[in-house]
């Protein structure tokens, strides 16, 4: 597994980290057997970066992770987490002192630590980038030592633009992948310049990136690819990146021949992203031991061909772009 320094930390994270949405909710049920069991593989497998949220599973998410890395000892793994999302709604009134720390002593709890690696405000309300003063709470809980460092996770590029502009945030983590191409346009090379970390969420696009969807797939009520296909619940380009269904389904089709002997499309998919040099880490999420196996795997491939990257581009150009480019 290769490593990529992370912004100005100590840490040189696994280029893939392990993305724990999937072991808390929403994407069908998974038992605690098979949570745990893909930590384990995650970090067997040599992934040292686990990204989660104080909302997933309401802190199932946190605490498996706690119970794994409690019983595993020795050297942690660097733990992300998030704080924001505990708001009925996303205004800029709720993120006060006592809020955020009402929100990150629940982290600290949950993941039996003294001081939370990163914190990232969890997709806030805009108006929160163009506020100073949020930022400065944040300061003060890194000066208690509640938190090492602090960053966002944002919908939007131009968010992630603005996120930039705080000189002591040291990462941003965005959408990207082989259906969202646009923070490759300008994000990507400010956020090189200014040394911030990029975290890349939704790598596989909800799973349509696997291959493995049909037409006819169907998914557990519970999960969001059913129940938040437009937008019902949070952001629609969380789910699918924002791209019809039938749509990703024809660009599938138009990718599978790119992907080299001996591997998956989501492998194909992953080492798609791993071409970006701006890339810091990369969180597929990951259900049970197998796909954080195959997932680790991904950092093996040789790199992708030019004419490959051209033709996964021109993919995106005819069928895609025209759903999320300018949106997101």
């Amino acid at each position: 597994m290769k490593s990529r320094q992370f912004s100005r930390t100590p840490w040189s994270v696994s280029e893939i980290g392990f993305g724990a949405w999937a072991i808390g909710g929403s994407w069908g049920d998974v038992s605690e057997t098979d949570a745990k069991g893909a930590v384990h593989a995650a970090l067997d497998a040599g992934m040292t970066f686990i990204d989660t949220a104080d909302v997933y599973g309401d802190g199932r998410s946190e605490r498996i992770i706690r119970d794994v890395l409690k019983e595993r000892g020795g050297t942690r793994p660097m733990v992300a987490t998030k704080a924001g999302r505990r708001l009925p709604k996303q205004v800029v009134e709720g993120y006060t002192k006592e809020n955020l720390e009402d929100w990150i002593d629940r982290s600290l709890t949950n993941l039996g630590v003294d001081a939370l690696d990163l914190v990232q405000l969890h997709c806030p309300a805009n108006d929160v980038y163009y506020r100073p003063g949020i930022f400065e709470i944040l300061e003060g809980f890194v000066a208690k030592g509640k938190i090492k460092f602090y960053g966002v996770s944002v919908e939007k590029v131009e968010e992630g633009l603005k996120a930039l502009e705080y000189p002591n945030l040291v990462s941003v983590q965005v959408i990207y992948n082989i259906f969202r191409q646009r923070p490759a346009d300008l994000f990507f090379q400010q956020a090189k310049a200014k040394n911030v970390a990029t975290i890349i969420r939704v790598p596989l696009s909800s799973g349509m990136l696997t291959g493995k969807m049909k037409a006819d797939s169907q998914f557990a009520k519970d999960d969001h690819r059913a129940f938040n296909r437009n937008g019902e619940a949070f952001d629609m380009g969380e789910t699918f990146s924002g791209v019809p269904y039938e749509t990703g389904l024809e660009a599938v089709e138009r990718l599978r021949p790119l992907v080299p002997g001996g591997a998956t499309m989501a492998q194909f998919a992953l080492r798609w992203i791993l071409m970006q040099d701006a890339v810091t880490v990369i969180i597929p999420g990951a259900k049970n031991k197998q796909q954080a196996e195959d997932n680790a795997a991904s950092s093996d491939l040789a790199p992708l061909p030019a004419d490959v990257m051209a033709e996964v581009r021109k993919v995106y150009e005819e069928l895609i772009k025209v759903h999320v480019h300018q949106r997101w």
